[in-house]
């Protein structure tokens, strides 16, 4: 089975290639795409993201891109939350977003630790992540629940020296169990990169099981 991933974020589509691969499911990102010769001249639209929650997002774009593409793929999107913050600064689905204003992986290091700062030097955080996958035209399937939430964790005010192109929060986010950073952890130890995976393998587990 072939899917299309709905993102140009690299690292995420290597993120879910670990998880993919080991289900016989190859994927592709929108860089991917624009070398098919049927989809050369194929303009995909800035999809405006008015969802009040990931899954609702995913949603969006899921079926955006699948009436235009009209192939199976998915759609994630994730809401980035904290313990004892106000409403007005909570980052939710807006994570890149601040004040109408997109950041950039350094301006977004720099806000969030900032605003860990301004709360004494670490924030308790957690990812909401969602996934909506489109088989059909009747065959949609979608999941936002903890077992693809990654936290808790720390979101701290003093960055690692490493910042990873498209997980730029990495650099400000420790695990609370061995005071680790992400960036520092192994592979199958990192919150980030061993429970969201299985969460998501299960996922695509169940639904080749109902196809």
């Amino acid at each position: 089975m072939k899917l299309l991933y709905g993102t140009n974020n690299q690292a995420k589509l290597e993120s879910m290639k670990r998880v993919t691969n080991q289900l016989g499911i190859e994927i592709f990102g929108f860089s991917d795409l624009r070398n098919m010769p049927d989809f050369t001249n194929v303009k995909l639209p800035d999809i405006e993201e008015t969802g009040k929650n990931p899954l609702e997002n995913a949603i969006i774009k899921a079926k955006e891109y699948y009436k235009i593409l009209r192939i199976p793929l998915f759609s994630c999107d994730s809401g980035l939350y904290f313990e004892n913050v106000d409403e007005d600064l909570q980052p939710g689905t807006y994570v890149r977003r601040v004040r109408g204003k997109e950041l950039s992986d350094v301006q977004m290091v720099e806000y969030y630790g900032n605003l860990a700062k301004n709360h004494g030097g670490k924030l308790v955080a957690k990812y909401k992540n969602a996934i909506c996958l489109i088989l059909g035209e009747n065959q949609m399937f979608t999941r936002m629940d903890e077992s693809i939430e990654i936290g808790p964790f720390y979101m701290v005010d003093k960055p690692h020296e490493k910042i990873v192109p498209g997980f730029p929060l990495d650099a400000l986010s420790v695990d609370i169990e061995t005071g680790k950073y992400f960036q520092d952890m192994d592979e199958n130890l990192a919150v980030d990169k061993s429970v969201i995976e299985q969460g998501f393998t299960k996922f695509f587990e169940e639904v080749l099981g109902k196809i």
